[in-house]
């Protein structure tokens, strides 16, 4: 079997060195970005799974959105306290879900997800963050993913959304995000 040229094998450890750099570069961030938020005391939001309707021992029960912990939210990323990166899924403000109106599809299901809020005791008025998938922080995972954070290059970079291809340096957007929480305009 032949092998392959000296260029490439070169071409493959030195993408596999800026990779390890952009990923330590990341981890670095977030741990930074954790650092300053806690001392700034920011507003942060409630994580949530929602737990779909099933029965239990025969008894039905209603879907549920269970806490699991809190997160900071940076546009299309959510920051864990722990510093877990989650790309934003949905959210809902707890509140009483009001009676079933039948206006729209779109409004029952935000009424049923008010509802599920309520059943997780969550505060009145809480942003809930739910349906957030983890953005697993491996060059693999980045490179071929389609979430918010992405790995060109071996530069990492932040999709504005899931259907654009506009990106932005992750540490500029990171450090911009976390600006804004740690000294939210006025009003805000």
């Amino acid at each position: 079997m032949a092998r392959p040229p000296p260029s490439r094998i070169l071409g493959c450890v030195d993408e596999q060195r800026a990779d390890a750099d952009a990923l330590a570069g990341i981890r670095s961030a977030l741990d930074e970005a954790v650092r300053r938020l806690v001392d700034a005391d920011a507003r942060d939001e409630a994580l949530a799974v929602l737990i779909p309707r099933r029965r239990t021992l025969g008894i039905p029960r209603e879907p549920v959105l269970k806490p699991t912990g809190r997160v900071w939210r940076l546009g299309v990323l959510l920051l864990g306290t722990d510093g877990t990166l989650y790309a934003t899924g949905r959210l809902v403000r707890a509140t009483p879900p009001g009676r079933t109106q039948y206006v729209s599809v779109s409004a029952e299901t935000r009424r049923a997800y008010r509802a599920a809020a309520e059943r997780g005791h969550f505060r009145d008025g809480e942003t809930v963050d739910f349906d957030a998938p983890v953005i697993e922080l491996t060059a693999e995972a980045l490179r071929s993913g389609s979430g918010p954070l992405i790995l060109r290059d071996g530069r990492p970079l932040v999709r504005w959304s899931a259907s654009s291809d506009q990106t932005v340096d992750f540490h500029a957007y990171l450090a911009e995000r976390v600006d804004l929480l740690t000294h939210p305009p006025e009003g805000a």
